[in-house]
């Protein structure tokens, strides 16, 4: 009786949190120059209209003459200024924007790092802070900036992004925009001299703004929208409970590109089905701690610690035998999908013909539990 009483507590006192947070809204785009920030000004002056005290915290123009010009009139809260390594330099006051209390403040960039010796690491963790404080927030980012996208998009372009923002950051959103143009169009604002300086467009051209890329990278932010609106649908709707929850299991080694993609792509697909997810990582004797060279250790901390910021439950297991640890894993937690690498192809040939990944299929297939091979 006295544990129902403290969890009826427990479930008013999250609700009571969770209507004191800020609201969050994230527009998204393919790429720099759609409009993203243009559209958040837009929106501040229409609120400004409105008679909300909406105030900008940070805003990165780029030197664009039409996105400049949509200051003019806004409440602009002063940037912290930093000296690093002899130079002066701003970032967002999150302090003053706490203290100032807006109702609705602008922040751009969300996918910033801070410079070293500031607060939080990076800006989204900032917004969090504003969140926190019961501030709504309006932001942006590009589709190359989310976590479990970093994979593909390195395909896509040529270039792995380096600033990145955790997927469970952007479905915290209350409310995702995709900002869309057609590539032509994108390509036309960037001849017009709209996104970049005139010695700087011939360069984009050549490297990042060609069609081809353009139109995968708007299939990826139509794909994010669509599903960030699957999942709000999903959390919102009662739960039925004659349907099995799904819950995906990525299992990975100390393999650090293969351990990345079968992360992200984990992540991903549990995105998309709102699931749960876990990592498995076990541990044999031959990687024992005393075993492992320190390189493959890092590596493998960085990858669990990714796997954690991408929302995934971490489970490190030591067994020599792989293929038991893995359906110990399975049976306790009650796992639907299994998630592996796909090997080396000749290794590959070794395992199908072996009597452990033969264990692995009758086992998973006995349990109707799905093996998803990630490439």
């Amino acid at each position: 009786m006295e544990q129902e009483r403290e969890n009826n507590a427990q479930h008013f006192l999250d609700l009571i949190q969770k209507s004191r947070k800020g609201k969050f809204k994230i527009y998204i785009g393919m790429s720099a120059g759609v409009g993203k920030t243009y559209r958040m000004l837009q929106e501040a002056h229409t609120l400004l209209k409105k008679g909300i005290d909406v105030k900008i915290g940070y805003i990165e123009t780029h030197a664009r003459k039409e996105t400049q010009e949509l200051i003019t009139g806004l409440p602009i809260i002063p940037r912290r200024t930093i000296f690093y390594k002899g130079k002066e330099l701003e970032e967002l006051d999150v302090q003053a924007i706490i203290n100032l209390r807006p109702e609705v403040v602008i922040v751009d960039e969300l996918a910033h790092s801070n410079i070293q010796g500031s607060k939080n690491e990076k800006r989204w963790q900032d917004v969090l802070e504003v969140l926190e404080a019961g501030i709504n927030v309006i932001s942006a980012v590009n589709i190359q900036h989310i976590e479990s996208l970093n994979t593909v998009v390195k395909k896509i372009t040529g270039v792995e992004v380096q600033e990145r923002v955790p997927d469970n950051v952007i479905g915290m959103a209350d409310e995702v925009v995709n900002i869309d143009l057609t590539a032509e169009e994108l390509i036309n604002r960037l001849k017009e001299g709209k996104i970049y300086a005139e010695d700087k467009i011939q360069m984009a051209l050549t490297n990042f703004f060609k069609s081809d890329q353009i139109l995968q990278l708007r299939e990826l932010a139509l794909k994010e929208v669509a599903s960030q609106v699957v999942r709000k649908v999903e959390h919102e709707k009662p739960k039925n409970t004659n349907f099995r929850q799904d819950k995906l299991l990525a299992c990975i080694s100390s393999n650090d590109k293969t351990a990345k993609i079968v992360i992200r792509k984990t992540a991903r697909l549990a995105s998309y089905y709102n699931s749960k997810w876990m990592v498995l990582y076990v541990q044999t004797p031959k990687e024992s701690s005393v075993r492992i060279p320190l390189a493959k250790q890092r590596y493998l901390i960085n990858n669990l610690k990714l796997a954690t910021q991408l929302g995934a439950e971490v489970i490190k297991k030591e067994n020599g035998k792989i293929t038991d640890a893995i359906l110990e894993v399975v049976e306790q937690k009650q796992i639907t999908t299994v998630c592996i690498g796909k090997p080396h192809f000749n290794l590959f040939k070794v395992i199908l013909s072996s009597s452990i990944f033969n264990k692995l299929l009758n086992k998973l297939a006995s349990s109707n539990v799905d093996l998803i091979i990630l490439s």
